[in-house]
């Protein structure tokens, strides 16, 4: 099995990030503006791009320390993956490391995703830290499949 990993920093408090994280709101202010459903424990939240979309099982929340999602629809590289947000507090700056797990192999759409889980964390930064994201559809478009 293959994973993207990320670490990001962001200059806040936890539950600043957290609520990016766990809110119809927040996840529409950093990944796609076109997000529906439930993001409490056991709730599935759909999100939308205008090239297709995923649905997000919400397995775990731990206040201030944990996102944990599993893909129950989206595209077959996607399906029983796991997406997960643990963080923590380090100076001024809480530390998200991210970690979409469970890929069969590193096929071309992994290395996509990759970059895109990138562009969309520095949305999330630009979220808690300035007020406004680039969710899509005005996120950056690196390469012909956005």
């Amino acid at each position: 099995m293959m994973d993207i990993l990320h670490r990001v920093g962001i200059k806040s408090a936890l539950n600043d990030v957290y609520m990016a994280l766990t809110t119809r709101d927040g996840l529409a202010a950093w990944w796609t503006t076109d997000t529906q459903g439930e993001s409490t424990g056991g709730g599935v939240i759909q999100f939308r791009f205008p090239e297709g979309g995923f649905d997000m099982k919400v397995l775990e929340l731990r206040p201030t320390e944990r996102v944990l999602w599993e893909v129950v629809e989206g595209p077959g590289e996607w399906i029983g993956t796991t997406v997960s947000f643990d963080l923590k507090q380090e100076d001024d700056y809480a530390i998200i490391l991210f970690k979409h797990q469970g890929w069969r192999e590193p096929v071309e759409f992994m290395y996509h995703c990759s970059t895109k889980w990138a562009t969309f964390l520095m949305s999330l930064k630009s979220l808690v830290e300035t007020g406004k994201g680039a969710p899509s559809p005005n996120d950056v478009r690196i390469d012909n499949w956005n």
